[in-house]
């Protein structure tokens, strides 16, 4: 017997497929939202989990791996009553078990059921005897132990693996722990950049070349496809391969074997390829920009890194492990970090990720260099700003939230006497932040408000403010 749980805002659909499951012998619950969806999900081993699309709390897609990396791993059916091609390719690509549309028949939900039951007891049947050592990637979010799973499948089996993701996002390091993870970590791992180089000598530096095969080619030179010979290529910024390019590598994928410029003689290579692009390669392909049968074969096993946005919960992770580094390499003891420093770090969008939080923290580091512990004052500006944007208007938006719910008051002031109080404890909050963003400089203060100096000094003497 199996429990299945049932994610669904309607509870006639609820119903229905719990019946359909129960007679099918298996214990079945149901929720009509996220939050007392996952608190079943947690207390139970679930084995199969049918998650509604469009819930009250939030999308059901958004939040499928969560429920993927619970301690029992279940398989998440996507149920919805919106069902197209897009949000079926996301499901898939989000490695859901399957996505169907409602009211589905008890035919359907049967047959549905006894395929994920029969692959999950051949997937517990069949446990990896490996471990995945992470070489460097921090993070515990269900979003990114995804990727790390899916690395562990790439570095297992001798396929192409194809990591996409915004800029900043850790590609790189993901391909090396792949590498660093096989059978072929003792051989090279031989990085090309496509997007770095001319396309005069993509060919040369891939393939090799002969001596006297065009000007300045003085010496024989290995190219690095032979180089990652018993290892791996990582191709960084596939997407950036010309068609004659993509024409050319397609064929030594397929027979890994090439001439080498200015040679008659064929050259064998095995190795892996990792290959990693920032481009939206599905879209370049539609658009004839970029081959779909290479495509095909790159993306044997495909791991999306999500933007930093997505995975705010690693940032205090990431944040330890930056600064305890830098501490190390300059020879410092470990510095003390207040907890509000957390905060504004998770109030920040990070449009560079991971990336641009290690360059932040760096250069708070030397800000805060002589100092024992680091504060959010530490913080470059931009990044205190938008914290303090960020946090006035969650205080704005609960504020209104209270009012649109309390009861309404006994006693009421006059429209004018209410308008002025709340302007000017608006005036003095904002005043409040201004000085504490700008340090007290005056001149710093008025570049960010917009407000002029003279202005800006006649309200701090209003409300009895320090500069």
């Amino acid at each position: 017997m199996a429990n299945v749980l049932i994610i669904d805002d309607e509870k006639q659909i609820c119903t229905l497929m719990s019946r359909a499951i129960d007679r099918m012998g298996h214990h079945v619950e149901f929720a009509q939202n996220l939050e007392k969806g996952l608190k079943l999900a947690k207390s139970n081993d679930v084995d199969v989990i049918f998650l509604d699309v469009q819930l009250p709390d939030g999308n059901g897609l958004n939040h499928l791996p969560v429920f993927q990396a619970l301690p029992s791993s279940p398989e998440v059916i996507i149920v919805t009553g919106y069902a197209n091609l897009e949000g079926a390719q996301l499901a898939i690509e989000c490695n859901a078990w399957d996505y169907i549309e409602k009211p589905a028949s008890f035919d359907k939900v049967r047959h549905v059921v006894e395929r994920a039951l029969r692959y999950r007891k051949q997937r517990q049947g069949s446990v990896p005897n490996f471990s995945f050592e992470r070489h460097g990637i921090i993070g515990d979010s269900a979003e990114i132990m995804g990727c790390l799973d899916m690395a562990a499948r790439g570095a297992a089996n001798n396929v192409n693996v194809l990591i996409t993701g915004q800029t900043g996002t850790g590609k790189d390091l993901f391909a090396r722990a792949i590498h660093a993870n096989s059978i072929r970590a003792d051989h090279h791992f031989v990085v090309l950049d496509c997007g770095a180089l001319p396309e005069s000598i993509i060919e040369s530096l891939l393939f090799g070349h002969t001596k006297g095969s065009f000007t300045g080619a003085h010496k024989d030179e290995e190219g690095f496809i032979k180089r990652a010979d018993g290892g791996t290529l990582f191709l960084d910024e596939v997407g950036e391969l010309t068609m004659p390019m993509q024409k050319t590598f397609l064929r030594v994928l397929q027979e890994r074997r090439f001439h080498p410029i200015g040679s008659t003689q064929e050259v064998e290579s095995d190795f892996k390829l990792v290959c990693a692009s920032n481009r939206d390669l599905d879209k370049m392909a539609k658009s004839g920009q970029f081959r779909k049968d290479l495509l095909f074969r790159l993306r044997s096993i495909t791991i999306h890194l999500p933007p930093l946005l997505e995975r705010v919960g690693d940032i205090k992770g990431l944040s330890l492990h930056c600064i305890q580094r830098l501490c190390e390499s300059h020879h410092v003891e470990i510095k003390n970090i207040s907890p509000d420093f957390f905060d504004v770090l998770k109030a920040y969008s990070w449009p560079g990720n991971v990336r641009e939080l290690f360059s932040t923290l760096e250069w708070t580091f030397t800000k805060a260099f002589h100092e024992q512990t680091i504060f959010p004052k530490h913080l470059p500006t931009q990044i205190r700003i938008q914290a303090a944007q960020r946090e006035l208007d969650e205080t704005s938006r609960r504020k209104q939230h209270q009012v649109s719910n309390c009861t309404p008051p006994s006693t009421i002031p006059k429209w004018q006497e209410f308008r002025k109080n709340h302007i000017a404890q608006g005036e003095m909050q904002y005043l409040h932040d201004l000085i504490g963003l700008s340090d007290g400089n005056i001149v710093k203060a008025a570049e960010i408000s917009g407000i002029s100096r003279p202005h800006l000094y006649g309200l701090i003497r209003k409300y009895n403010l320090s500069a």
